[in-house]
């Protein structure tokens, strides 16, 4: 890490902190000034600004740990904006439960609800809004001055090196910038290019790169102090998830299919076990309504139970019934027209099985809700692969099995990248890098954009 984004890092505490007091006095002057004609203030004499002041720069050390808890200080290169945004939202609620519970614990009454919960709002509204100036003016620097930017030499001449060439030249706040490009040298030439001054990091882009060049060029970095990055090829790509163990003082190390796994597993659990309860009770009212709604078009059932494959589980997936009744029975006669001939996959865009109602629920995904049930007997999780048909699995190719990995979801990285406009192979890249690649907030930032893409999509109908 550069000292630029050592900067940047360090500077997010500070910045932070006087978010927080602003948040804090925000609420204070909006509460006494402003909704005082509405509602009388009743604490202007046991809660005047000074002692409110205080009170506030502790509250700011409270949230600042929880902040820091939640990693949302890791030295870092580059941060999402959104997984940014969803720590924000966690740790200060978590801040702010935890004023709560000391409240309760003191046996003190509280004189101003508002106070609570509005310094709540305005601590997610300011701290995101501060880290999100302090990210525009680093991208600023970044790409129109060249501050701290990283120069490197790339190894390589495949697809892929070509991939990550294209990346560097076409996003400069990235913070990279190409000196050297070299095809398939020898490690003379790449001492000699490292040589020359302006080279701060060697990325080696061409995996099949002989493994004692490879070491070669690694010591002389390390003796250079320069920064050496690779990309792995499939040999270690299969150690990207690893545990180490003994049996009878014999070291073992196990290759996980995963990253989901001890803490992570109970985790997502838990998410799916709530968030499937709050759903259904939420949308218990919206179920009756397209139940109605199927019905009065068209007579058959108002659910359908499809046959899915979760992991290695058979289950009943349900959802709303889009098309006519008996509609499985036609695909045959349909398989002609089907866009997704490349894949074990069938897809019609414009499938006259579809009801009208059913259009309206697919263009939407509402049709997916009753999923919910599914979530909540552990069948599937809220985030995951896509459900596989047993007769598409059988069509599957050896390195398309590995989505069956873990449990299948309502929704997943596949479907807020394309859906089914997606080709096949790249759908199963994708759900193979989220299963090799879970993280708790991965799934937070995948349900998030979901909901977005309900309303701003129509591509599923």
């Amino acid at each position: 890490m550069k000292r630029s984004e050592l900067i940047f890092s360090t500077l997010l505490l500070p910045v932070d902190f006087v978010m927080l007091m602003a948040a804090g006095i925000t609420t204070y002057f909006l509460r006494t000034r402003i909704l005082s004609s509405f509602r009388p203030v009743l604490f202007e004499f046991n809660l005047p600004f000074e002692r409110y002041l205080i009170l506030i720069i502790v509250m700011s050390a409270v949230f600042i740990v929880t902040y820091a808890v939640s990693g949302l200080y890791q030295l870092t290169s580059t941060r999402k904006t959104l997984e940014e945004f969803s720590k924000v939202v966690i740790a200060s609620s978590a801040g702010i439960m935890a004023i709560i519970i000391f409240i309760f614990l003191r046996q003190e009454l509280f004189d101003s609800r508002f106070l609570v919960l509005g310094a709540w709002f305005f601590t997610i509204i300011f701290v995101s809004l501060g880290r999100l100036i302090m990210r525009y003016i680093q991208k600023y620097l970044v790409s129109q001055r060249d501050f701290g930017i990283h120069k490197v030499m790339i190894i390589g001449e495949d697809q892929t090196t070509q991939k990550v060439v294209r990346h560097i030249r076409d996003n400069p706040a990235f913070g990279y910038r190409i000196v050297k490009h070299l095809s398939n040298p020898e490690v003379a030439e790449v001492k000699s290019a490292i040589g020359n001054p302006g080279i701060d990091e060697v990325l080696l882009a061409n995996p099949n790169y002989p493994a004692d060049k490879v070491i070669e060029i690694v010591e002389f970095c390390h003796e250079n102090h320069l920064t050496f990055r690779f990309v792995p090829n499939i040999y270690q790509t299969l150690t990207a998830n690893f545990a180490f163990d003994a049996l009878a003082g014999v070291p073992l190390v196990e290759l996980k299919r995963t990253a989901l796994d001890g803490w992570g597993r109970i985790t997502k659990r838990i998410i799916d076990v709530i968030g499937s309860l709050i759903g259904l009770v939420i949308l218990a009212p919206f179920f009756g309504i397209v139940a109605f709604a199927i019905k009065w078009e068209t007579e058959g059932s108002v659910f359908v139970h499809l046959d899915r494959l979760s992991g290695s589980r058979l289950f009943k997936l349900h959802k709303f019934r889009s098309m006519m009744k008996d509609a499985e029975k036609y695909k045959a006669q349909l398989i002609l027209f089907n866009e997704r001939a490349d894949s074990p996959l069938f897809k019609i865009k414009n499938d006259p099985r579809i009801t009208g109602v059913g259009r309206f629920l697919r263009c939407y995904r509402l049709d997916e809700f009753p999923q919910l049930w599914n979530v909540l007997k552990g069948e599937i999780s809220l985030v995951g692969p896509r459900p596989h048909q047993p007769d598409e699995i059988e069509r599957y190719q050896k390195r398309h099995r590995r989505v069956l990995a873990i449990k299948a979801g309502v929704t997943g990285i596949a479907q807020i990248s394309g859906s089914s406009d997606l080709p096949f192979e790249e759908e199963v890249a994708l759900d193979t890098f989220y299963i090799e690649n879970w993280s708790f907030w991965h799934d937070i930032k995948i349900i998030i954009l979901t909901a977005l893409k309900i309303f701003r999509d129509k591509s599923a109908a």
